[in-house]
């Protein structure tokens, strides 16, 4: 069985694992890395210095796992994050982070205009190829690019993205795929086969198109590990590097939910509803699109919640920093379903799907002189799961059908208690696996063994083992479903409130 370097790069630092081409996870390890944040929207991260904590966790790897095992290497992680680099892939500054806004002024100035903001005849353009197009308030490549082309670090080559950036390092290639590059818009999507990027839509940005890297197919293998490197790294000399993917990709491959319309939920830092389908799709009501998806042929569904597990850290760190994560959820196991009535919006980062509302907050509704800490923390996670129902509702209309079981991956998803109120709010039957914190190591080392050849898509199911299921039970349905009819209200009536509040 081939064994497969693997990193998943999150924004709270990276996963070095080492995982064989059935999915096994053998070693892993995680390191929490900062983000810098400042005025103007600015979000950076050193990408220096996750290539440094990877190279040391890859020596940590090797003493548990023999070197001669590992034929591959394979990265996954955050996307619309965009990372300056010379020609030998060494940043010239640091990685501007998917929350950065600093772009925006230099965005709107290239499509802006009246049309939901934007200039008509682009945005018809721009859906019509892409799918999407460019957000106005810069936090995305497009927006990152234009800030950086506004002022160049010396010696700049190439704008990566994270997963790309770290491919380099290890082969000192340049290389992106439509998947990889999905969040720049800058490809025609009718088309995944044709390896360019789009000469009208990189025109109408103004972005240098000599400083976007070369395209090649998702999956496919980029070269091996630069010699150097290797013997750096103390890997083997053949050892070969694949594509990156976007994480995403990885935990629907992960999730095992890699055939057309099979859904799968995130409870990650953030959130997401997905599947896998066949054609070019977009719902701009609710911020929905099909995205390049797992191969050159399909696409999958791309949406976002900006908080879902980030919640339950928040709530913790805030309410009770000494208590660990796995006694607050014991507490909130003691608490009756619908938390007495007390209902918690998720939004304290603003939402993005399947409503966009970068200023909304959450906040906690119904609160009483009864309320404790077990009612709080039940109603957080209750709150995530109303969140993902709200997702789900038009998510199942873009895919024509019911989504079940619904696979669950990310942290939040090691939770019993999470998953049977995912179950239960959203009256599916919910699966996952024994530790779906590691479905996007996983699955990028699933992806690594069908790019090898030593497996096909259509075995991910079966190898993929999602022993954890869980029934919604009709009592806890009946009362989530009362209060869920409250849940999009709530977002209704503060529009207002939040405009007001957060200028």
């Amino acid at each position: 069985m081939t064994t497969v370097l693997t990193i998943d790069l999150g924004t709270g630092g990276p996963k070095v694992a080492f995982v064989n081409t059935e999915g096994v996870v053998l070693w892993w390890e995680h390191t929490p890395i900062a983000t810098t944040l400042g005025e103007g929207g600015l979000a950076t991260q050193d990408a220096g210095h996750w290539w440094e904590v990877i190279r040391a966790g890859i020596s940590r790897g090797l003493r548990v796992v023999p070197a001669a095992d590992v034929r591959a290497v394979a990265v996954t992680g955050q996307w619309a994050s965009t990372v300056p680099v010379d020609a030998q892939g060494r940043p010239t500054g640091p990685c501007v982070m998917w929350l950065d806004e600093r772009g925006g002024p230099f965005t709107r100035k290239a499509i802006g205009g009246p049309l939901m903001g934007y200039h008509p005849g682009r945005l018809a353009t721009w859906v019509r190829r892409t799918g999407a197009i460019p957000t106005t308030t810069g936090a995305d490549p497009v927006g990152h690019m234009l800030l950086l082309e506004n002022d160049p670090p010396p010696a700049t080559r190439w704008y990566l993205e994270p997963v790309d950036y770290l491919a380099m390092c290890f082969t000192r290639v340049p290389a992106a795929t439509h998947a990889s590059m999905t969040a720049a818009w800058l490809t025609d999507n009718r088309d995944l086969s044709a390896m360019a990027y789009d000469d009208d839509l990189v025109a109408h940005t103004g972005i240098n198109p000599e400083r976007l890297p070369p395209l090649v197919p998702i999956g496919s293998v980029i070269g091996p590990v630069h010699p150097e490197v290797a013997t750096e790294l103390g890997l083997r000399p053949d050892t070969v590097v694949i594509t990156g993917l976007p994480d995403l990709h990885a935990a629907t491959v992960g999730s095992g939910g890699v055939g057309l319309g099979e859904g799968h939920a995130s409870i990650g830092t953030t959130g997401w509803v997905s599947a896998p389908v066949k054609e070019k799709k977009t719902d701009l009501l609710h911020q929905m699109a099909t995205v390049p998806g797992l191969d050159n042929n399909t696409y999958l569904i791309g949406n976002n919640q900006e908080s879902a597990g980030r919640a339950l850290g928040w709530f913790r760190d805030a309410v009770a920093p000494d208590v660990s994560f796995e006694d607050l959820l014991d507490e909130a196991g003691g608490a009756p379903v619908g938390a007495e009535g007390v209902v918690f919006t998720p939004w304290i980062a603003g939402e993005r799907s399947p409503v966009e509302n970068k200023v909304a907050r959450g906040g906690f509704h119904n609160l009483s002189a009864e309320t404790t800490r077990a009612h709080l923390t039940r109603a957080v996670i209750e709150g995530v799961a109303f969140n993902t129902r709200w997702l789900l509702t038009p998510t199942e209309k873009f895919v024509g059908h019911q989504m079940e079981p619904l696979r669950l991956v990310g942290g939040g998803a090691r939770s019993d208690l999470w998953c049977q109120v995912m179950a239960d709010v959203t009256g599916r039957t919910v699966v996952s696996s024994r530790n779906p914190l590691l479905a996007g190591v996983s699955g990028m080392a699933l992806m690594a063994g069908i790019a090898l050849g030593e497996l096909a898509m259509g075995e991910v199911r079966d190898l993929v083992s999602t022993p954890r299921r869980f029934e919604p039970r009709a009592a806890a349905s009946e009362r989530y479903s009362e209060i869920y009819a409250e849940f999009p209200k709530l977002f209704a009536m503060q529009k207002g409130f939040f405009a007001r509040m957060n200028r």
